[in-house]
C-alpha cells in the first residue's frame, strides 16, 4: 500500500466528518446572508465552487441566476444590485475564472456597488504543487475591495466564526456612515469530495427570531422616507452655512448620478424657490424633472465661450457623482465645491472641494442660508430656453436623418413610466446628458465607476432581473454590445423584459470627436481607433434567439422602442448611423447654440457686445470653439 509522504493528507484520506463540516459551513453562511437581506446570487458553473452553488440553490430563499461566462456573471450581479439596492453574491470556481470577475469588481469599487464576490479555491495542500486550476488568489483584487478574507477549508471547531464572517461580508459590501458600498472578496477553500454525501449537515444556530448576527446602526436620526440614508448630524450643515454665507448669491447646485437616492423633486424645488440657484441635473441623477430652475441644456450652453465666461459661479454644491460632461466638469472646477455625501466619500476628481459634508442632502439644502439674486436665476433660465430651442431647430434641420443625439433623447422619452433606462459609457451616456429632455421621474443607471463598456448587456439583464414588475431598456453602442455578446447567453430563458437599443456606427464613434481623428493618415485612425467591426449585429442577436427590429429613420426610433417594450421579453432595436456624419451633426448643434446665446448676449448687454459680436462673427473664434468641442 502506497504511503502519502506529503505535508498534508490527500483528498481521499478525508473523512465524512470533513464533508459534513464543509456543508454545514455553506448552509450556515447562506442562512446568515438571507437573515441580512440577501435575495439574489449569480453562479458561474464550475466544479470547485460546487458546495456553495448547491448551498445557495438548495436553500430555496435565494434567487439563483446561472451564467456560463464569469465576466458576464459579474456584471449580471452588478446590475441586480443596482436595481434592488441590496448586495448580490457572485460565485465562481478557482483559477482563471476568478480573474474574469475583475472588471466587475473594479467597476463595483469605483461605482460604489455592493457585491459579495466568492471565489472558490483549492485547499492549501494543493498549492505550489502544479495541481490543475490552482493559482495564488490571495489579494487578487488588490485595494478594489472593501474587505477581503482567505477562508480555509471548513473545520467544525471553528464554527463560531462562520456567522460573523458572513455577516461582516454583507455589511462591509453595503457600507454605512462614512463607508461607501462596494465589493467584498471571500476566497473560499473547498476540499473534495465536493458533493454532499450522507445525512444533511447541521446548521450553526443563529440569533433568535431570524435576526442577523450583526447589524449596523447610524449615529443620529434617519429620514422617514423609504430609501433615504442616515443623517450624520446637523453640525455639518452649520459649517457649510458659514462657508456659503459670503458666496451664496451666485451658486450652482449640481446633481449627479445617485442624487435621487437622497433628494426628491420636492427637495430640489424648495431649494430653488428659496435660493434661486440653477440646478445642473445629469440625466443619471434621476432628477432631470420639469421643475423651475432645472437646467438641461447646460452641456451645449457651456460650449459657448460668451455664456461660460459670463456665468462663472461663486460656489458649487454637489450631491451625487460628478457630472458626465467633461466640458461642464472642467468649467465647474474653477469654483469652490461643497460636496454633500452622507457616506463621507472622497469623490472629488478635480480636487475642487473645500468642504465635505457628511449629512443628509435634503436637510443640508433646507438648512443653508442663501441671498437671493433674481437676475442670476433668470439669466440661466433664459439661456436654457434659448439653447433648447436652438438644439430643437438644428435637429429639425436634419429631417428624418438619424442623429445619435436625437436617438438618445427619443429613447429616454419612449421609456414608459416605471421602467428603467440603463445607458452605456462612451457616446450614449454623453448624448443622453446633452440632449435628454426633462420628464417625470425616470430611473436611469450606468456603470460610471470606471466608465468602461465592459459587461453592459449583462448589467441590463441583471437590472431586469432585479426589476421583475417593470421593463428595462438599455442604450449602448455597437462595441459595448459586442464586448459583452456573451451576456445574451440564456437571456431569453430568464423571464425578463429587456430591450437593448444598439447604436451601430460600425466602430468607436467617440474617437471621431478626439484629436486622433485629425491625423493625416486616416487609415491609421481607422485601424487604431475607428475599428470597424463589420459584424451583422442582427444576425448575432438571432443566434441567441433574440429578435431584432431595425430602425431606418429618426421618426421610427421612439415607436420602435415602445413596440419592443410592449412585446415583452428580450429584444434588440438596432439603429444604424454614420460615424463621420454624426460628428458633423453634433458640431452643427453646438454652433447653433453658441450663435443663439451670443446673439442674446449682444442684444441684452452693451458691456459685452464687442465680445459677443466677435464670438458670433469671427471665424477664428468659431474655429477655437470647434476645437474645444472635440475635447469632450
Amino acid at each position: 500500500m502506497a504511503t502519502n509522504r506529503g505535508l498534508g493528507p490527500s483528498a481521499d484520506d478525508h473523512s465524512e466528518h470533513d464533508v459534513d463540516a464543509q456543508t454545514a459551513f455553506v448552509r450556515t453562511v447562506v442562512d446568515e446572508w438571507v437573515r441580512g437581506g440577501l435575495t439574489d446570487a449569480v453562479v458561474a458553473p464550475g466544479s470547485r465552487n460546487t458546495p456553495l452553488s448547491m448551498g445557495l440553490l438548495g436553500d430555496g430563499r435565494v434567487r439563483v441566476h446561472v451564467h456560463v461566462d464569469e465576466r458576464s456573471a459579474g456584471f449580471l450581479a452588478l446590475g441586480l444590485t443596482k436595481a434592488t439596492g441590496r448586495a448580490t453574491v457572485v460565485v465562481c470556481t478557482s483559477g482563471s475564472a476568478t480573474v474574469n470577475l475583475h472588471p466587475a469588481v473594479v467597476e463595483a469599487h469605483h461605482g460604489q456597488v455592493a457585491l459579495v464576490v466568492c471565489t472558490a479555491d483549492r485547499p492549501w495542500e494543493l498549492h505550489d504543487t502544479g495541481a490543475q486550476q490552482t493559482m495564488r488568489q490571495h489579494g487578487l483584487y488588490g485595494d478594489a475591495v472593501r474587505w477581503a478574507s482567505d477562508v480555509p477549508v471548513a473545520d467544525w471547531s471553528a464554527r463560531s466564526a462562520w456567522r460573523p464572517l458572513a455577516a461582516r461580508a454583507l455589511l462591509d459590501a453595503m457600507g454605512g456612515p462614512g463607508r461607501p458600498p462596494g465589493p467584498v472578496h471571500l476566497n473560499l477553500a473547498f476540499r473534495e469530495p465536493l458533493v454532499l454525501r450522507g445525512a444533511p449537515a447541521p446548521v450553526v444556530e443563529g440569533r433568535p427570531g431570524g435576526a442577523p448576527w450583526v447589524v449596523s446602526t447610524a449615529i443620529g436620526t434617519r429620514r422617514a422616507e423609504a430609501g433615504r440614508g442616515p443623517v450624520a448630524g446637523a453640525a455639518a450643515a452649520d459649517v457649510a452655512q458659514m462657508a456659503l454665507r459670503p458666496l451664496a448669491s451666485r451658486g450652482v447646485l449640481v446633481l449627479g448620478a445617485g442624487a435621487d437616492g437622497w433628494l426628491s423633486g420636492g427637495d430640489v424645488e424648495r431649494f430653488v424657490a428659496s435660493a434661486g440657484w440653477p440646478v445642473l441635473a445629469d440625466a443619471l441623477s434621476g432628477l432631470r424633472l420639469p421643475t423651475v430652475g432645472v437646467v438641461t441644456a447646460y452641456e451645449a450652453m457651456l460650449r459657448s465661450p460668451v455664456f461660460a465666461t459670463n456665468h462663472r459661479p461663486e460656489v458649487v454644491v454637489r450631491v451625487g457623482a460628478p457630472l458626465t460632461s467633461k466640458v461642464t466638469t472642467q468649467w465647474l472646477a474653477e469654483a469652490p465645491h461643497i460636496v454633500v455625501d452622507p457616506r463621507a466619500g472622497w469623490v472629488d476628481p478635480t480636487r475642487s472641494a473645500v468642504e465635505r459634508v457628511a449629512d443628509d442632502p435634503a436637510l443640508f439644502l433646507s438648512s443653508v442660508a442663501v441671498r437671493l439674486d433674481p437676475s442670476w436665476a433668470a439669466s440661466w433660465s433664459t439661456a436654457d430656453a434659448l439653447a433648447r430651442a436652438a438644439i430643437d431647430d438644428a435637429i429639425a434641420g436634419f429631417g428624418d436623418e438619424l442623429f445619435e443625439g436625437r436617438v438618445a433623447c427619443d429613447v429616454a422619452q419612449a421609456v414608459p413610466d416605471g421602467a428603467t433606462l440603463v445607458v452605456a459609457s462612451s457616446m450614449p451616456v454623453r448624448d443622453l446628458e446633452a440632449f435628454m429632455r426633462p420628464r417625470e421621474p425616470l430611473r436611469v443607471m450606468a456603470n460610471r465607476g470606471l466608465n468602461g463598456i465592459d459587461g453592459f448587456v449583462s448589467t441590463v439583464i441583471g437590472v431586469a432581473l432585479g426589476s421583475p414588475r417593470s421593463s428595462t431598456v438599455g442604450l449602448c453602442g455597437d462595441l459595448a454590445f459586442l464586448h459583452d455578446a456573451n451576456g445574451l447567453i440564456g437571456a431569453r430563458q430568464r423571464g425578463v423584459d429587456a430591450v437593448l437599443v444598439v447604436v451601430d456606427n460600425d466602430g468607436g464613434g467617440i474617437f471621431s470627436f478626439l484629436p486622433q481623428a485629425d491625423l493625416a493618415d486616416q487609415a491609421m485612425f481607422e485601424t487604431l481607433w475607428g475599428t470597424p467591426h463589420g459584424v451583422d449585429l442582427a444576425a448575432l442577436a438571432a443566434a441567441h434567439g433574440v429578435p431584432t427590429a431595425i430602425v431606418r429613420s429618426a421618426a421610427d426610433v421612439g415607436p420602435s422602442v415602445a413596440a419592443a417594450v410592449a412585446a415583452g421579453g428580450v429584444r434588440v432595436v438596432l439603429v444604424r448611423t454614420d460615424r463621420r456624419r454624426n460628428v458633423d451633426q453634433h458640431r452643427a448643434v453646438w454652433l447653433a447654440v453658441d450663435q443663439r446665446l451670443g446673439e442674446n448676449a449682444l442684444r441684452s448687454s452693451t458691456s459685452t457686445s464687442a465680445t459677443a459680436s466677435s464670438i458670433v462673427s469671427s471665424p477664428e473664434s468659431n474655429a477655437a470653439t470647434r476645437r474645444s468641442l472635440q475635447k469632450s
